[in-house]
């Protein structure tokens, strides 16, 4: 999901492990047994520890924000958060869930992945296995279909979404003032916008030389740099892959739109085509793009913020991506909370998850980490802060508009693998490797070979 600080991952070590590790069944391990109350949820001379894995980028903000929260309701659950590195968080989670005995009790886990996490049978099944602990308010039918579905499998509900992420638009009003250009709506289409694009390459300061451009996003190698043009493909009705597994994206269609990808790059800042995550993002907090395409969690520390953004509020607009032939466009990346088979408690464990994802939960953690909501009543209320507002009318408009056009990465146990043969090529054709067609043929080829 997503993106939080989600670096370039190679291939080999990770590959080798995860895929070995997601060929194996906790069956063939020995599982201990859960005591039959769950555990509990802990007293004061016998309090419970759980622990949880979770991405590096915020799991010391929840540490220090979330769970005193979550410990006004649960005094007597103590929760650790560690923090894992994206590039090895797959492997260090399938490695530890299929393990004699696990460390983690809670797994954070990123959108592509719980088909592969699935398949080795160490977690939980939400909504049989802790059903006698649900509280009878949670309301399953209360989250948008999309962000809940990240973690579903053949059925199954593994977990709840926590960190709820859409790859929207990001755009700042000044820079379109100046240039002359109408503020974009959620209506532009991707046509408009690459006509408006070089006006938007200009001299904001006064300075008599451009310092500010049309813009940026991921263009280096990164797993998260296909999902750019993924949403340009879906917005235009492509798909990544057929109903049997097999590329669907060489296409007249695919090469149309990834043109339009590597196109992005004459408007934007000289060495673009080394960005990634932290290089748009700093540019766009310092004042030096119109646009970003960029994940939604990050409107606080660009729009709100002072200690990490020049910008101030009322100049930071947000939207859905540009409209293709078929519809605006985005991209889901949601991170999801799961349990592991083996915990001790799992009582306590649903407790947290519950209660990160609950209405109230989310209340908090959108208005003080960021956090984004998955439940339609947190997006039709209120929200804390007034700058929640349109962030809160954005993603629900995003979840309905990533259902619709199932703009999400590859649903497979081999989804990783996907992903890593799109990073390749993508970023050959951003760098001027190959051309966008050659780039999508290979693609396709190396993808085929998976049998997936």
């Amino acid at each position: 999901m997503s993106q939080d600080r989600k670096t370039t991952t190679a291939i080999s070590r990770r590959g080798a492990i995860a895929a070995g590790v997601s060929a194996m069944t906790v069956s063939a391990m020995p599982v201990r047994a859960a005591p039959a109350d769950g555990g509990g949820l802990g007293t004061a001379e016998a309090p419970i520890s759980i622990r949880m894995a979770a991405n590096d980028a915020f799991a010391k903000l929840w540490q220090t924000v979330l769970v005193p929260e979550f410990n006004k309701k649960y005094p007597h659950i103590k929760v650790t958060i560690d923090g894992l590195t994206y590039s090895e968080h797959l492997t260090k989670t399938l490695l530890d869930l299929t393990s004699a005995t696990p460390a983690y009790d809670v797994i954070c886990n990123d959108d592509p992945w719980t088909p592969q996490i699935a398949q080795t049978g160490a977690l939980l099944d939400l909504k049989k296995d802790v059903a006698a602990w649900t509280d009878p308010d949670f309301d399953w039918n209360d989250f948008y279909a999309a962000p809940l579905a990240a973690s579903e499998w053949k059925g199954v509900q593994y977990g709840v979404p926590l960190r709820s992420n859409m790859l929207l638009m990001f755009y700042n009003r000044t820079h379109y003032k100046k240039a002359g250009l109408p503020e974009p709506t959620p209506k532009l289409t991707w046509a408009e916008y690459m006509a408006q694009a070089p006006k938007l390459v200009q001299d904001v300061k006064g300075e008599g030389k451009v310092n500010a451009w049309a813009v940026s996003t991921y263009f280096a190698r990164d797993q998260l740099t296909p999902t750019i043009w993924q949403a340009i493909l879906n917005a235009n009705g492509g798909k990544l892959l057929d109903a049997d597994g097999k590329a669907a994206f060489n296409t007249p269609v695919g090469v149309a739109t990834l043109q339009t990808f590597v196109d992005l790059l004459k408007y934007a800042p000289p060495g673009a085509k080394s960005h990634v995550f932290t290089e748009e993002l700093t540019a766009f907090r310092q004042g030096q793009l119109a646009t970003m395409f960029m994940w939604g969690s990050v409107f606080r520390g660009t729009a709100v913020d002072t200690a990490s953004t020049t910008l101030k509020t009322e100049e930071v607009g947000i939207q859905v991506m540009p409209v293709g032939s078929a519809g605006p466009g985005t991209h889901r990346g949601i991170w999801s909370g799961e349990i592991s088979k083996k915990t001790q408690f799992p009582r306590a464990a649903w407790a947290l998850l519950q209660w990160m994802s609950s209405k109230d939960g989310e209340r908090f953690a959108s208005a003080n980490v960021g956090s984004f909501p998955a439940r339609k009543s947190t997006l039709a209320g209120k929200p804390e802060f007034p700058w929640l507002a349109p962030v809160f009318a954005t993603l629900a408009q995003s979840y309905e508009v990533a259902q619709a056009g199932q703009m999400w990465r590859p649903r497979l146990a081999k989804s990783d693998a996907v992903q890593q043969v799109l990073a390749d090529e993508v970023a050959r054709a951003t760098a001027g490797e190959l051309s966008p067609a050659e780039a999508l043929k290979n693609a396709a080829g190396r993808i085929d070979k998976l049998r997936l």
